[in-house]
């Protein structure tokens, strides 16, 4: 990555987005971005991601958040801006 300012940001996302790959989908954005960080199912039913990278790939994925997989339905994405995570290099899925 060229010499930019890293974007980090925590991702709550509500809606029917357990049991449909979003956090592979996720994954699979995020690692064609670039991207470092990792994503994992909630008790309560929704998916969680911390990303960083690029400002302008960050948004990117912002963006794909809102829509998601195709089996997927979307209802609520919680978007926090961060000043500094400790994320793995390589976007990974948690359990």
């Amino acid at each position: 990555m060229p010499d930019t300012v890293l974007r980090y940001i925590k991702v709550r996302v509500h809606g029917k987005v357990q049991g449909v790959f979003y956090r592979v989908t996720t994954q699979e954005q995020a690692i064609g971005l670039g991207l470092k960080g990792f994503v994992m199912n909630m008790p309560d039913g929704s998916v969680y991601f911390e990303a960083a990278g690029s400002n302008e790939n960050i948004e990117k994925l912002i963006s794909w958040s809102y829509i998601g997989p195709p089996h997927a339905t979307v209802l609520e994405v919680d978007l926090e801006e961060a000043e500094h995570l400790d994320l793995p290099e390589r976007f990974e899925i948690r359990k």
